[in-house]
């Protein structure tokens, strides 16, 4: 089975997360997650991160940092999450392809839709912060 290797940036803002909601002709759509993407060939995990974050929902990332790593297996397809939570960023985030977004408070985020690989990225806001 074919392992897919995604960017995911953590867009933190005081007590708040960026999120969108996935298109729901995509894989898991119609779910809340975190802004990121595919990581291409000959891209640092960095690289995508900032390049996905600035395609998706119009920032320039200023600084990261690693913030954790998922591997997880949905049965139709197998992803490696490579979490950076990104706090310093210029323009203000919105869906440039269209998609619903929000800040929301990191306490509320359990009480939205995600899926399942994000449910330990929302464990490790609430622990962390």
């Amino acid at each position: 089975m074919k392992i897919v290797d995604v960017a995911v940036g953590v867009i933190k803002r005081d007590n708040l997360i960026f999120i969108s909601k996935r298109a729901d002709d995509l894989h898991q759509g119609g779910l809340w997650e975190f802004p990121g993407g595919k990581i291409e060939a000959n891209e640092t995990v960095a690289q995508a991160t900032a390049r996905e974050l600035h395609e998706e929902v119009g920032i320039d990332v200023v600084s990261q940092s690693e913030f954790m790593f998922i591997e997880h297996d949905y049965g139709d397809k197998q992803v490696r999450l490579h979490i950076q939570l990104v706090e310093q960023f210029s323009n203000e985030p919105c869906g440039k392809e269209g998609q619903l977004t929000q800040w929301v408070a990191i306490d509320s985020l359990a009480s939205l839709t995600f899926p399942a690989a994000n449910q330990a990225i929302i464990a490790k806001l609430e622990s962390d912060f």
